[in-house]
């Protein structure tokens, strides 16, 4: 079970990334060229964060596998002095719910906007520090 959620995790972790450059990208293109809020840019920042959400969903679900958990049996102090694992089992967790504590602000805020700017502005803001927090605690030796 573990691998299978753990294939899963990873390959949509690719859905989100791209999906979240795109919205990010989306509302900065939005924001700096004035362009009208429409149908379309709302459609693109819901998508993400209905993506982000089953990302983390797909995360808890591998975090809280038997396999995951038993790399905690030399405790916490082990996990802390071990890049690897506290990469893994802290850093990695941590800052993606991180990234999409900010994504889900930026979208619940944009909606309260009333005016294109303002919108746009809020999702560039949140959208693009969400990615930046991605791309930090992305663990990219396991990706290539």
């Amino acid at each position: 079970m573990y691998s299978t959620v753990q294939f899963i995790h990873s390959y949509w972790a690719y859905v989100v990334l791209i999906v979240l450059l795109v919205a990010s990208f989306n509302a900065i293109i939005g924001f700096a060229s004035n362009k009208e809020y429409s149908a379309t840019n709302f459609r693109i920042a819901l998508f993400t964060l209905i993506v982000s959400h089953i990302q983390l969903l797909i995360g808890i679900v591998l975090y809280l596998t038997p396999a995951n958990l038993a790399r905690f049996d030399g405790g916490m102090g082990e996990v802390m002095r071990s890049s690897s694992l506290r990469l893994y089992l802290v850093e990695h967790p941590l800052m993606m719910i991180i990234a999409l504590a900010l994504i889900t602000i930026g979208y619940s805020k944009h909606k309260k906007k009333l005016t294109s700017r303002p919108k746009f502005k809020v999702l560039a803001i949140f959208y693009t520090l969400g990615l930046l927090v991605v791309l930090t605690r992305i663990p990219w030796s396991t990706w290539f």
